[in-house]
């Protein structure tokens, strides 16, 4: 079973897990992750444009920007059929750092966060409706799955988008995936 939230130690040894929303927040907020759930009530489809999605969530996204000044913001829309999901999910799930913070707004499917933060892993599932921030130079990687299905809005303090800097450890191959 994948909870929303599972802990581990560095050598994939289960600390402790959480399904509650309250103690998942709790225990993100503890090292600087930022995590929530925001109304996801605009029902995203295949059929919706990156316009569209972001222009439904245009309060959202403003609340964000006046908070943290970010730059930029884009869709990121992955499904089953996209003819690069395998490539994309060996970027993503590969660890890395950013110069940024990291933020993750999800209004339709799910998606896999994975941190490394001093010596324990925190293995964050995120679905519809979960906004996370990852802070800046946290060490981590994201897991679409094998049969990717998410929608998420993407916020930037670099206007050049997302860039990685990838760590080479080898820790992202000892932990569950999706």
């Amino acid at each position: 079973m994948i909870h929303k939230l599972t802990i581990f130690d560095e050598k994939a040894n289960v600390i402790t897990s959480a399904d509650d929303n309250k103690e998942i927040t709790k225990n993100l907020n503890k090292v600087g992750v930022r995590f929530e759930q925001w109304e996801a009530s605009f029902p995203v489809t295949k059929d919706h444009s990156a316009d569209e999605i972001l222009n439904a969530y245009k309060k959202e996204i403003d609340k964000l920007i006046e908070e943290k000044s970010y730059q930029s913001y884009d869709v990121i829309s992955l499904s089953a059929t996209h003819p690069d999901k395998d490539t994309l999910r060996q970027k993503f799930i590969t660890e890395h750092r950013h110069s940024e913070d990291e933020v993750r707004f999800f209004v339709n499917g799910k998606g896999l966060f994975i941190l490394h933060i001093g010596e324990k892993v925190y293995s964050v599932l995120c679905e519809k409706g979960d906004l996370i921030s990852v802070p800046a130079m946290t060490p981590h990687w994201f897991d679409m799955g094998a049969e990717p299905e998410f929608t998420a809005i993407r916020l930037f303090n670099n206007p050049d988008g997302w860039i990685a800097r990838y760590t080479e450890s080898g820790i992202d191959k000892s932990f569950p995936t999706l």
